[in-house]
This record gives structure tokens, sequence and C-alpha cells, in this order.
């Protein structure tokens, strides 16, 4: 199968199902919508265990876990994602570091590999802006770390994905980040296009509230349409999708078979999406031509009227595959 043949027979299967927060931002929302996100959630993760020819596997139990949306906590699951320390003001060139401590309080220190890291940390202004995903290192001591700078000031959400060994499936977990200074809100205009280290980077289609839709993201250098996107971490295009308001969180990969090493595809990457909710919301799109990996940032708006129920057809393959 050549490269563009292989890039559509998985891409198809890519899906972004917004699910998640309520409380970042001071933003309010409905607790019907909150209930049809975890049932979305849930409902999701017992297809793909259904879909994979596995038993479909519990993964929530008690009124509380019923009722909270995953990601957008620092604890699930009996897991606790403790204070992030890092630098206090802009300008200061210093460590971001973090621990998880498991059910028995001790601190976690064995994970599993998912998409080649055994962590995936995402950062992010609560405006939206600010967008980083980096994969800090551990050490004996299960505690991880990584150079840091800030470049504004703000309040910082931070997101750690990480697949416990031994955890029923894997864990997105949430803490804020104050860091002093003047902070002007720069929350992106609503954009289709964005031009990143010299490439154009566009996304076409409607995001739809409360059904499903197809959105196509392309990549240009100087006109010229690029077959040379290469396989990062697993995948030819990885999305992560934010709410606008109160940073609803998705990290989403392709389902199916990885891209073959040294195998490249392009112009485009597809992804099925299904929004709650009307809004805005902010799509960070990364990509890797040449051995370097690249971000393009895109904010949409909804459109049509919103369907808080879950989508019938929309799959998506969840926290689990980071």
């Amino acid at each position: 199968m050549n490269a563009a043949a292989r890039l559509g027979a998985y891409a198809a299967g890519l899906a972004v199902v917004f699910t998640g927060a309520f409380a970042a931002a001071g933003a309010v929302v409905p607790e019907t919508t909150v209930s049809a996100w975890t049932q979305q959630a849930e409902g999701t993760q017992m297809a793909q265990h259904t879909d994979s020819g596995q038993d479909p596997v519990e993964t929530t139990s008690g009124s509380h876990a019923e009722h909270t949306p995953q990601g957008v906590s620092r604890e699930q699951s009996g897991y606790l994602l403790q204070e992030v320390s890092a630098p206090g003001t802009t300008g200061d060139a210093g460590e971001l570091s973090l621990t998880i401590t498991g059910p028995d309080g001790a601190p976690v220190t064995e994970f599993e590999t998912s998409h080649g890291r055994q962590m995936h940390l995402i950062v992010v202004r609560s405006d939206g802006t600010g967008f980083r995903h980096v994969h800090p290192v551990m050490d004996e001591a299960g505690r991880w770390s990584l150079p840091w700078q800030w470049e504004a000031a703000g309040t910082y959400r931070v997101y750690a994905d990480v697949v416990p060994a031994g955890a029923e499936q894997n864990l997105t977990l949430t803490r804020t980040v104050d860091v002093a200074g003047a902070f002007t809100p720069a929350a992106p205009e609503a954009t289709a296009t964005d031009e990143v280290d010299g490439f154009q980077v566009s996304v076409e289609g409607d995001l739809s509230a409360g059904s499903t839709s197809d959105l196509t993201i392309s990549v240009t250098r100087d006109g010229q349409p690029i077959t040379t996107l290469e396989p990062y971490l697993g995948a030819y295009g990885h999305l992560v999708a934010l709410r606008a308001g109160d940073l609803a969180y998705l990290h989403v990969h392709p389902e199916g078979a990885e891209p073959v090493a040294d195998e490249v595809s392009g112009p485009d990457v597809e992804f099925a999406t299904t929004a709650p909710t009307p809004g805005r919301y902010y799509l960070y799109f990364d990509f890797q031509v040449d051995g370097q990996v690249h971000t393009a940032q895109f904010a949409l708006d909804t459109t049509g009227a919103a369907d808080t129920r879950p989508s019938a057809g929309a799959t998506a393959e969840g926290h689990g595959e980071h």
C-alpha cells in the first residue's frame, strides 16, 4: 500500500470527541451537559474494547466517578498529580517538575509506554495561548522534570497523560500554575489558517455542534503541498482540542495500524470531529518534517445547534492512546 493510501486508511478513523472540563476560567457548564460528556466518554471506551475483541471494561465506579469528566481533575482512580513545581516568574530559567502518587500514596515509578513516551505533558495558558506538548524525564524516585522557562505571565493548565503500570486505562491529570507578572488575555481569534516555521497550514470543514463533521488539515510551503510528513509518535498528525472558556481537553491519535517507520505522506490529514456544545474551540496540530516538530494553531467556531446527547456514530481513541 502506498503512503497516500495508507494515510487514507487510518486517518478516516481519527476522531475528536470534545469531552471535559467545567472548573477553569470561571466558566459555568450546565449539569446536563456535564452528564452528557461523561456518558459519551464512557460509551466510547466501552465501544473501543468491544471493537478490538476485548471484553468491555468498567472505567468508573461510584457516584462521584460517574459524574466527573476525565482529564479535568488532579485525581483519578486513586492516582494523584501532586503540586507542580515551576519558575514563578517570566524569564527565569529553571525546571518544571511533578510527581504522581498511586492509590497507596507512594510515588508511581512504573509506567507503560504509549505512542513512544511514558508521559505526554500538555501546557497551555488559560486564554488558549502558550501551548506546549513536551515529554519530561522521570528519575528513580518517580519525579518527572525538564528544563523550563515561562515567556509570559498568567495562569497555566498542566495536563499529564500517563498509563501507570497495572492501571486499567490512561489517566489525564491536571493542575494549574500561576506565573507572576502583568497578564493581558490574548485569546486567539477565529482562524482556519496558520503559518509556522515557513509552513502554511490550513483546516477545511465546519465544526458542527452535536453532530459529526469532517475536518481536513493541509500542510504546504511556498504554495507547494508537503508530501514528506513523517511519523511522529506513531502518527502523521496529532491534534489537541481545547474548548474556549473552560479548556475542555482531549488529545487524540489515529486508530488502526501506525505508519511504517521512515515512510512519509501528506499533505492532508483528516479528522472526524464532534463538539458537544456550541462555541469556540482551539485546535493545536503537531506535525513533523525533516525531523523537526512544528505546531499549527487554529480557532474554530461551531456551526448549527447543539445536541448534548452522545453521537451514536462517533469514534475516538480517547485518553488511552497517548
